[in-house]
């Protein structure tokens, strides 16, 4: 790619496909089309799932891909205008105001001089609507279920309009709007009206072949006996009435952790002593250690054994 030259969109899913397997981002069709008509048809896409299944890389792969700059709103509870959107730099402004008026300025004058630009502090929403030379901005709003009702309710104007309106100043408006990924672990429910305004795909667990995929890309120096065992134990606990789930992000980790330990062979001694890479929460892991662990494992490896060579 030529310096300053920005990537153009895929032009049909196929290609974007391509495009997410270049970035080591192993997706499904569904996927990929869904991702594909919000580039395309300029709508946010809205991405739900539990914890760990890749939502919010796919923002990180859009603006790599694409050659954009990406904007993350990172959400918590109490998120609020002055955090995401702007807030004025009062300190600056006061001292302002005091030279001012020691200069003899007027009111009006002064109130027009302080509500500029240059006394305001941009935040993730409001820098995404700024226009770059690389096109766009890729905009992460990453876990909007951690905020409260009334901030996702603001949000409508942006994702409608794609602007902000400042009282102080007027309404700011984007030219060209931004990729917008929104993401979600469901722990509350999005209101219906910002939903509409998106188009939503449920981010799921893999199977096994695709884990399978996404571990030969991401951890590609383990062995194939290993990934194939780590990955059968995966799917074995994604069965089980745990309190959380391992993601596919647990499943990386737990195999460089076995890597760094030079574990080739995955054994029930090996799951006891790393179980706290792959589950998050001591009753789940009292639960699978020991006994549990190796009958899993038994099962994994007789399943295996039983598969065709080169399934």
């Amino acid at each position: 790619m030529a310096k300053g030259k920005t990537p153009a969109l895929p032009a049909a899913v196929d290609d974007t496909l391509a495009m997410l397997g270049r970035a080591d981002y192993v997706a499904d069709r569904s996927l990929a089309t869904a991702v594909h008509l919000a580039l395309h048809l300029g709508r946010p896409l809205f991405l739900e799932g539990e914890a760990g299944v890749g939502k919010t890389e796919i923002a990180k792969v859009l603006a790599s891909a694409l050659g954009r700059k990406l904007i993350r709103l990172q959400c918590y509870e109490g998120l609020d205008v002055a955090s995401a959107v702007y807030e004025w730099d009062y300190a600056r402004q006061m001292i302002e105001i005091r030279l001012a008026e020691a200069g003899d300025e007027g009111r009006e004058e002064i109130e027009s001089t302080i509500f500029s630009d240059r006394f305001l502090i941009k935040r993730p929403l409001l820098q995404a609507l700024e226009p770059e030379l690389d096109g766009p901005p890729v905009l992460l709003i990453d876990e909007l279920d951690r905020t409260d009702e009334p901030f996702e309710a603001y949000l409508l104007e942006l994702l409608s309009d794609f602007q902000v309106t400042i009282p102080e100043i007027g309404t700011i408006h984007a030219k060209h709007p931004p990729i917008v990924v929104i993401t979600s672990n469901r722990t509350r429910e999005i209101h219906d009206a910002l939903k509409r305004r998106c188009f939503y795909y449920w981010v799921d667990y893999p199977d096994a072949a695709r884990e399978l995929e996404i571990l030969a890309k991401k951890a590609p120096g383990a062995a194939p006996e290993l990934s194939q065992a780590v990955v059968g134990f995966v799917q074995k606990l994604r069965k089980m009435d745990l309190f959380k789930l391992p993601g596919i992000a647990e499943t990386i980790d737990w195999t460089e952790a076995l890597m760094q330990l030079d574990v080739l062979e995955l054994t029930p001694n090996a799951i006891n002593d790393t179980l706290g890479v792959l589950l998050k929460y001591q009753d789940d892991i009292a639960r699978i250690q020991g006994s549990e662990a190796a009958r899993l494992l038994d099962q994994v490896k007789a399943e295996l054994a039983a598969a065709p060579r080169g399934a």
